[in-house]
């Protein structure tokens, strides 16, 4: 037997046994997550992974069948939620009374049920060894100024998204959307931010404003026994890491999305990520000067069900070469790799738990070191102690109010942190910050109340107080006092103060509150209304602004 048949053979014993649902990933903005994260908190499911939360749509039907047989402790808005994932999750139930495609196949195609509670799809092609699945996506915003002044963008776009499984184990996924912007140019980006990050909409060289997004991989999930989970998953999703419910500390997804080879390994209490990924630097209109930043992921963590769950992880952020096979090596410590590679590279750790024994109730902290911090651990407010750390509570039904969750978190992120003297290997991808979005030298408190009223609506009221410290410049843009508040400036030798307190600089308030209201009138149909009120107060210069908006939202996946 040869080399590759040995493979093949090897290949087939691990899958042979076990036959799965669908392979490819479930899109992080799709309401389930919130659904799950609920009834984990709750009690009734565990080990969903929110510090690596992409689920496969196999792993999502798991969960939901594991809460249907509990479905007695579930409220009336908890039954019709589930019953709602249920149709879309479970494709070996789709039928004619709740699944329509509407070019052609098994099921249902009336006009009528543009307007119904039916799961839908444009075109769906399933055999007993691949499928496939089409949607048509659309979307209209209409996003008001109305402070400091009245202003007013439109967006529109339109797409599509095909996904399947092959031979059981292999997910597929690709998406892509083009749209355009009227209006306001410059204020587009407060209603999208993914403007900020999108290469068309800044470029800006054609008559009309314009942007694209796509996404698309492959991922292969085997099981070679009962309970060991082990996939890899090649191209571009958003993904995050880490804990933390407003943003994230390590990877927030707040920024262009990644190019990334993943592994994840799952086997009882002990789980185990790796990453290999790439992005770009800040945009320039000389592409002779755009770069490849690479990033490197390791991440282990023991889950205790009922108790807690602990884990620790690194990554690293280099550039000017190619994939480091020392850094693709997933069973190395990226510290004193970087170390044994002359100490070019950006390289961070992180400490997290996240608590499960209080139904209803946990707690989740994270402890996040920006370089090397052990020599001098007495002298906190020097440069190079780059530290952050963020603890925050979730609590669901306070109160024995049913549907109700309440979220409180505070943030706190030293100077200098996400910053590196090789500007390249800032911790930052296409000018926006790969952590938390308050950046360094600030914090956060963060409060949030969300409310299902029904299956198909859901509230949800946000207040963030954040202080700052800015850099100080002179009216030619020159740096006069680096207080380490820009993860685009790093420390300066010779130059700058080593000792630096937190929140030094140009300090700045800022007191945030966000109403939002989603309604989903018919199956694949939605419409988000968002107020938005900010007030800012610049404590050195003693000035104040505000400023509020509102945005009107609708779209649909069919």
């Amino acid at each position: 037997m040869n080399s590759f048949k040995k493979i093949f053979f090897i290949l087939f014993l691990l899958t042979a046994n076990f036959l799965f649902a669908q392979q490819e990933n479930v899109p992080l903005d799709n309401e389930v997550y919130s659904f799950l994260k609920e009834m984990k908190v709750k009690g009734v499911i565990s080990g969903i992974h929110d510090d690596n939360p992409n689920l496969s749509r196999y792993e999502v039907l798991n969960f939901l069948k594991e809460i249907k047989k509990s479905e007695t402790e579930l409220s009336q808005t908890e039954k019709g939620l589930l019953s709602k994932f249920l149709v879309e999750f479970d494709d070996e139930e789709y039928n004619s009374e709740n699944t329509v495609n509407f070019f052609g196949g098994e099921y249902s195609n009336s006009v009528l049920d543009f307007f119904s509670n039916k799961n839908k799809y444009a075109f769906v092609y399933r055999d007993s060894a691949s499928n496939f699945y089409l949607n048509i996506l659309g979307r209209f915003l209409q996003g008001q100024s109305f402070e400091p002044r009245i202003n007013n963008s439109e967006l529109f776009d339109i797409g599509f998204h095909f996904r399947g499984t092959v031979f059981n184990n292999l997910g597929y996924s690709l998406s892509v959307q083009k749209g355009g912007v009227s209006g306001s140019q410059s204020l587009a980006p407060t209603f999208d931010p993914r403007l900020k990050y999108n290469f068309k909409f800044i470029e800006a060289i054609e008559n009309i404003g314009n942007y694209d997004f796509t996404e698309g991989y492959l991922r292969y999930f085997i099981q070679p026994k009962r309970n060991m989970n082990l996939s890899f998953q090649l191209g571009r999703e958003k993904i995050t890491f880490g804990y933390g419910y407003d943003s994230k500390l390590v990877i927030s997804g707040d920024h262009t999305y990644l190019d990334f080879f993943k592994i994840n390994f799952d086997y009882g209490v002990f789980s185990f990520v790796s990453m290999t990924a790439s992005t770009v630097g800040n945009f320039h209109v000389n592409r002779d000067e755009n770069y490849t930043k690479l990033i490197a992921l390791n991440r282990f963590k023991l889950n205790f069900p009922k108790f807690a769950e602990f884990g620790i992880g690194e990554n690293i952020i280099y550039s000017d070469r190619g994939i480091d096979l020392a850094y693709f090596n997933p069973f190395i410590f990226y510290k004193f790799v970087e170390m044994s590679l002359q100490d070019r590279d950006n390289g961070t750790l992180w400490l997290d738990f996240q608590t499960h024994f209080i139904k209803n109730f946990e707690i989740s902290g994270t402890f996040f070191l920006d370089e090397d911090i052990l020599s001098h651990l007495q002298e906190i407010n020097l440069y190079s102690n780059k530290t952050a750390y963020q603890i925050a509570a979730f609590w669901y039904s306070p109160f024995s109010i049913n549907d109700l969750t309440l979220i409180l978190e505070y943030t706190k992120i030293r100077p200098f942190v996400y910053s590196h003297s090789n500007e390249k290997n800032n911790y930052t991808a296409f000018g926006e910050i790969l952590g938390h979005h308050i950046g360094p030298n600030a914090d956060e408190i963060f409060w949030r109340v969300n409310y299902n009223l029904n299956s198909k609506t859901k509230v949800s009221l946000k207040y963030q107080y954040i202080r700052s410290g800015e850099n100080i410049y002179d009216n030619e843009g020159r740096l006069l006092f680096n207080a380490g508040g820009d993860a685009f400036v790093a420390f300066r030798d010779n130059i700058d103060p080593k000792y630096v307190d937190f929140l030094d600089g140009e300090r700045i308030n800022q007191n945030i509150v966000t109403a939002n209201l989603r309604y989903e009138p018919w199956r694949k149909f939605y419409i988000e209304l968002t107020y938005k009120a900010l007030f800012e107060k610049n404590v050195t210069r003693n000035i104040s602004s505000s400023n509020s908006l509102a945005m009107f939202s609708f779209w649909f996946e069919i």
